[in-house]
C-alpha cells in the first residue's frame, strides 16, 4: 500500500502539454492528508484554446499576472520538503528527494507529459518523478462494473464526491482519494 506520495492535476490553456496554466497538489504523507497546494500559472504558450477553456473555466486573464511554471515548481518544491522532509538541512539536493517519493494522477500520461514538457520549456533539469495512475488502478479494480473510468466516475465509486471537476485541486483531491482506496 502506498502511504506517502503526491496526488497531481494539470490543467492547460491549449493543446501543448506545457501550457499548464494551473496545477493542483495533494501530499499524502502517512495516509493522511498533509498538505494541499494550487496555483494558477502564466502558460507557455500563453494562449486559450476555446475547447480548454470550455472544460476547466480559466481565462487568459486569470493568468495574466500568475507566476511562470517555474517560480510555481519552487514553491511547490519547498512545501513538498516541509511535508515530507522537515529535518533536511542540504536544499541543494530537493530534487532529488522529491523524486523519490510517488507521483500520482489520473490518466498520469497526460500529467506526466505536461510536467515534462514544463521542465523542457524553462530549461529545468527533470529529475524522472515516478508516476502512477488511478486510471490504469482503476481499470483493474473495476473493470467492467463501472460504465467508464473516468475521474468522477472513479472517484464516486471509491466514496468520494468530487464537486469542481476540472478544478486542478478539487481533482488532485479526488484522484488522492482514489489512490487511498485503490493503492
Amino acid at each position: 500500500m502506498i502511504r506517502d506520495f503526491i496526488a497531481i492535476d494539470f490543467e492547460t490553456a491549449n493543446q501543448q502539454p506545457s501550457s499548464v496554466c494551473s496545477v493542483g497538489v495533494v501530499m499524502v504523507r502517512n495516509g493522511q492528508i498533509a498538505d494541499t497546494f494550487y496555483s494558477l500559472i502564466q502558460p507557455e504558450p500563453n494562449y486559450y484554446s476555446y475547447f480548454c477553456q470550455r472544460v476547466h473555466g480559466i481565462t487568459q486573464s486569470d493568468t495574466d499576472d500568475a507566476p511562470v511554471f517555474s517560480k510555481v515548481w519552487q514553491q511547490l518544491e519547498e512545501r513538498i520538503v516541509d511535508v515530507f522532509f522537515p529535518d533536511t538541512q542540504d536544499t541543494d539536493d530537493i530534487r532529488h528527494q522529491i523524486a523519490v517519493l510517488p507521483f500520482i494522477a489520473h490518466n498520469a500520461r497526460f500529467d506526466e507529459g505536461c510536467l515534462k514538457a514544463a521542465f523542457q520549456v524553462y530549461q529545468m533539469d527533470y529529475p524522472d518523478y515516478r508516476f502512477y495512475d488511478t486510471l490504469t488502478a482503476a481499470r483493474r479494480q473495476f473493470g467492467h462494473s463501472l460504465p467508464n473510468h473516468q475521474l468522477h466516475t472513479v472517484a464516486a465509486a471509491c466514496g468520494y464526491d468530487l464537486q469542481r471537476h476540472h478544478h486542478a485541486l478539487a481533482d488532485a483531491e479526488a484522484c488522492a482519494a482514489i489512490a487511498l482506496y485503490i493503492l
